[in-house]
Order: C-alpha cells, then sequence, then structure tokens
C-alpha cells in the first residue's frame, strides 16, 4: 500500500514510518523539513508541507493523491515560537479528513490519547477530541489508537524528561510521583498501525493502547534509573505539586524562545490527572496483552550511550543558561564600564576608536547572548562565540600582551568559555 505518514520524524511517527517501510509498504514521510526527514529517514519518500497553514480540504489535495491510507501522528504539546496546537491538531487535521472523503482514501489511522474531552484543561486534549470527533463522523475506514505513556529507545519528549528524572545523581526528586500512569512500549504502537493498516482489528474503533498494570511515576523513574544501569538513589525528594507547576510555567515561558522542554504545563496537567485508559477493547479485538514496564524494557537493553544521553541531557539546561549569562553580562559590564575598559586598551589608540572597539565587542556579546537564548540560533551562536572567542585572543595578543600574565587570567579563562561552546554545539541536535 502506499501510505502517507504525517509526523514521520516524531517520536511516534518515526518508529511507524520505519515499521511500514520494513513490511514492504511505500512510505512517504510528511513534515515541515523535507530535508531534515531524508536526514533522519533516507529509506522513504517525503512531501514537505506545514500543517499549521493546512487549513482547508483544498490545502491536501495535492498532497494525498495517490495514497491509500493516511496515518496522522503528528501533534504539539503545547502553544510556542514553533508550535500552534490547534492549528496542526484540530484545523489541519478537520480539513484533511475532509480531503481525504473526497479523494476516496481507503484508510485513515489517527494517533490520540487516552482520557481527550472536548471540555479539557489543555489544548492539547481538547483539540485531539475534536479532531477524533471529526473522524468518527466521517465516511472513511478509520481508526483512533490512543497510546499511554509512550517508553522506546528513541528519546524524545517525555522520554527524555525520564530518562533525565532517573539521571539525577543520589536522588530521586520528582514532583507528582505518587500518580499512576499506564505506559505503551514505543513497538507496540507500531503493530498496532501495521495491524490498522492490515485489517486486522476492527476498524471504525477507537483503542486505549495501554499496559494492564498502572504504575506510579516513581516506580516508572525507578525502573528506568535500573535500566540505564545507574547505581540505586540513596535518597527520595517528593516535592510539592506547586513547585513543579512553577517551574513548569518557566519552561513555558522557553517555549516562546523556541525551546520544547519535556517539564511544560500541559505535560505536568495531564500526569497530575493520571495517564489511564482501558487496555481490555484492545486485549479481545486481538488477543493478546500489551507487555507492562519490566517487560517493555526489557526489550531495549540500554548502553553507554543512553546513560551518557540520559546525564548530557541533565545539565544542558544548565550549559545553555551559563552560556546565555556569560555573554549578556559580560556585553553590559562592557557598556556599564565603558570607560575603564578603554583604559585596557594602548595609549596610542584615539579614545573614539577605543570606545567603538568597547561598544562594537559589547554589542556582539550581547547579540550571542540572545542567540543562545534563541533555540534556532542555538547552533549559530555557539559557533559565533568560539570565533568570536578566538578573535579577542588575538586583538588581545597583539595590543594588549600583558594580559596572558595577569594573575586572575582573563584570556586563559576564554578556553574554558570557548569548551563550553563547543559541548553545548554538539548536543544542539533536537531530533
Amino acid at each position: 500500500m502506499r501510505i502517507l505518514v504525517l509526523g514521520a520524524y516524531g517520536l511516534i511517527g518515526q518508529e511507524i514510518a520505519r515499521w511500514l517501510s520494513a513490511t514492504g509498504h511505500e512510505v512517504t514521510g510528511l513534515g515541515r523539513s523535507a530535508r531534515l526527514g531524508r536526514r533522519l529517514m533516507p529509506g522513504i519518500g517525503w512531501i514537505e508541507a506545514d500543517l499549521a497553514r493546512m487549513r482547508a480540504p483544498a490545502d491536501w489535495v495535492a498532497h494525498i493523491e495517490g495514497f491509500d491510507a493516511i496515518v496522522n501522528a503528528a501533534g504539539a504539546l503545547q502553544d510556542g515560537a514553533k508550535d500552534d496546537v490547534a492549528a496542526v491538531q484540530q484545523h489541519a487535521i478537520v480539513a484533511l479528513i475532509a480531503a481525504c472523503e473526497a479523494a476516496k482514501v481507503g484508510r485513515f489511522v489517527q494517533i490520540s490519547a487516552p482520557g481527550v474531552a472536548p471540555d479539557s484543561d489543555t489544548p492539547f486534549m481538547r483539540t485531539k477530541a475534536i479532531a477524533d470527533a471529526a473522524l468518527r463522523a466521517s465516511r472513511l475506514d478509520w481508526t483512533i489508537l490512543r497510546p499511554g505513556l509512550v517508553i522506546g529507545p528513541n528519546a524524545y519528549g517525555g522520554t527524555v524528561l525520564l530518562r533525565m528524572l532517573a539521571a539525577i545523581p543520589f536522588a530521586q526528586i520528582l514532583v507528582l510521583g505518587n500518580r499512576t500512569v499506564r505506559i505503551v512500549g514505543l513497538g507496540e504502537v507500531a503493530q498496532a498501525v501495521l495491524d490498522a493498516i492490515a485489517g486486522a482489528i476492527p476498524s471504525r474503533q477507537s483503542f486505549d493502547l495501554v499496559s494492564s498494570e498502572r504504575y506510579r511515576l516513581s516506580e516508572v523513574v525507578t525502573q528506568m534509573r535500573a535500566w540505564l544501569g545507574l547505581p540505586p538513589a540513596r535518597f527520595s525528594l517528593l516535592l510539592p505539586d506547586g513547585v513543579g507547576f512553577a517551574l513548569a510555567r518557566l519552561a513555558d515561558l522557553t517555549g516562546w524562545a523556541g525551546w520544547r522542554s519535556p517539564l511544560r504545563s500541559t505535560a505536568l496537567k495531564v500526569v497530575a490527572r493520571g495517564i489511564d485508559g482501558d487496555p481490555e477493547p484492545w486485549a479481545e479485538a486481538t488477543g493478546r496483552r500489551l507487555p507492562g514496564l519490566e517487560e517493555t524494557l526489557a526489550t531495549m537493553p540500554a548502553t553507554r550511550q543512553e546513560r551518557s544521553f540520559a546525564k548530557t541531557q541533565l545539565v544542558f539546561p544548565l550549559l545553555v543558561g551559563t552560556l546565555v549569562t556569560f555573554w549578556l553580562v559580560s556585553g553590559l559590564i562592557g557598556l556599564w564600564q565603558l570607560r575603564e575598559a578603554m583604559v585596557v586598551l594602548p595609549g596610542w589608540i584615539p579614545p573614539w576608536v577605543a570606545a567603538a572597539l568597547v561598544i562594537g565587542g559589547a554589542v556582539i556579546d550581547i547579540a550571542i547572548g540572545i542567540g543562545f537564548l534563541l533555540r534556532r540560533l542555538l547552533p549559530a551562536a555557539a559557533v559565533a562565540s568560539i570565533a568570536v572567542s578566538l578573535s579577542y585572543l588575538a586583538a588581545a595578543t597583539w595590543l594588549t600582551p600583558g594580559l596572558w600574565a595577569d594573575p586572575l587570567g582573563p584570556l586563559v579563562k576564554i578556553f574554558p568559555a570557548m569548551a563550553l561552546a563547543l559541548a553545548v554545539l554538539a548536543q544542539s541536535d533536537e531530533r
């Protein structure tokens, strides 16, 4: 079959596309960047399209022509600089469903979430519910799959957060640790899509893809810690819910700078309510129950790469915050202490030239700090910070070589700053 997968380089979409392709289907992915898609999954075709702009059935006609089935694995957790939840999860999908009816597309598989409702307290759950309702009301041969807390070898979103929490040294520090969740393995979600595409399960039905067992969030993190091969926590600390939501509101603000922190208000609200579902309809339709957490983790052995990733992601926000502060404060101090900075330069430099050099350097520093703050500009800011640091070293060696012998080591300290920027650059990939 020719199958179009929306969100094919996301956590769930990428696995679905891989399984469909491996079983002989002709798969095409649709995403905002076909170039990124081809880099991550070169074995399938790609269509470049921004769901946020595809609000009418006519916007979809050219993209769905010739496809036998559509799998919607696209989504957005929360509004931000890169994401418009209503546009991506509601308007685009409702328009797509209408276009598929007109084009007589054979099957439509929707990846939703357990507990969605049109009156939910989060746009994520509301918009998923509206799209699900539009699909149920359509004439399409549809299946709605609602995965619980997804556990998989790939790390994105909530799976990153679990790894980060498990990697905290010595302690297990949590909010909402007593809330219960049901999990599902990433491979089980992909297999469910294959079953729906093949007609191995009843169509025009919705299924929760969840384990029979419920787990406290603290249990999940404890097992993730053991899975990573990290030492057990020496003590546990359950923080008040308010602390978690305060941190989430700070993370929400970073979303408007392009960051997709897994610790945002929507994620915490979903966990606070509990991630639940009914495993029985799926068991009855397929004759099999979905594996629990221990069995799921056993199918994806952790290696040194997983341990390193968990630790680096834990410190990554601190590294970025340090560079943002370093460059912004450096530039602001240069402007504030303009005359004192000019005195450091040789006396033979005219005052107006010295002032221009100091002001210019301060403006560049501030620009680099802002670049580190904005997710889209982070790689460029890291490269620029290293290049500017090298130019500062060269200029200082020529103009003020005595600074190399300064007991405070102002020039020597540039090298750790460059190393820090290089470390951030190495971790700058989002997917």
